[in-house]
């Protein structure tokens, strides 16, 4: 390697060799230059830095480290059974009856009619028989109100009971929609039925209205 020395001002410079004593002084000299001069780098906008290694501070797990933030309730009762509940057990019923009266609608893609739909047929029905099963989770929930502001038993033996019903009676239905038997369907869809009522002769049918409803 050679170091360009500066002869004088206006003649430019010429060459000399470098020993290697002199190279190692050079490369050091220029390490502490640059780490005197260069800033360390900050994340570019929009990015993260880093996080650190477990064990260095970083949280193991949930936000912030604490425990998972309880899951958040935004329908009452009747609402729920609405939109999950009764649609999911009239895709049971119609189970046992032949399909085959459900053809794919002309859009499958659009059609509000899960046997009709893209996931339509047996498919709608197993995912239906689901649906009614992850149901029962939904109902023990805490904090869900009754339609009349009531706050649904969800602690009461019972209640517990009726929920675990209606989710074996899902997985009833879930098996019986695998096998494609009519046959099984009828069964599935009995044991869906009396899941239903036994909840709903207590708590629903044997009131004087809706203001009574979620009354043990």
């Amino acid at each position: 390697m050679t170091n360009c020395v500066r002869a004088d001002r206006w003649k430019g410079c010429k060459s000399q060799p470098v020993g290697r004593g002199q190279f190692a002084v050079m490369v050091v000299a220029v390490a502490i230059l640059h780490s005197a001069v260069v800033p360390a780098q900050t994340p570019a906008r929009g990015s993260s830095p880093q996080a650190p290694a477990r064990g260095a501070g970083a949280p193991a797990s949930g936000r912030g480290g604490g425990a998972p933030a309880a899951p958040k309730v935004e329908a009452n009762l009747v609402q729920l059974m609405r939109g999950i509940v009764y649609p999911s057990s009239n895709v049971i019923f119609a189970a046992q009856d032949d399909l085959a009266k459900y053809p794919p609608a002309r859009d499958p893609a659009t059609s509000p009619n899960l046997l009709t739909s893209t996931y339509g047929g047996w498919q709608a029905v197993e995912s239906a028989a689901l649906a009614l099963a992850e149901s029962a989770n939904l109902i023990l929930l805490p904090g869900r109100l009754c339609s009349n502001g009531k706050p649904v038993p969800v602690r009461r033996a019972d209640w517990i009971k009726y929920a675990d019903g209606l989710r074996n009676a899902g997985m009833a239905a879930y098996k019986a929609a695998q096998s494609k038997n009519q046959d099984a369907m009828v069964d599935a869809s009995g044991t869906v039925a009396d899941a239903c009522s036994a909840c709903h002769d207590v708590y629903r049918e044997k009131r004087g209205g809706p203001q009574d409803r979620c009354l043990p």
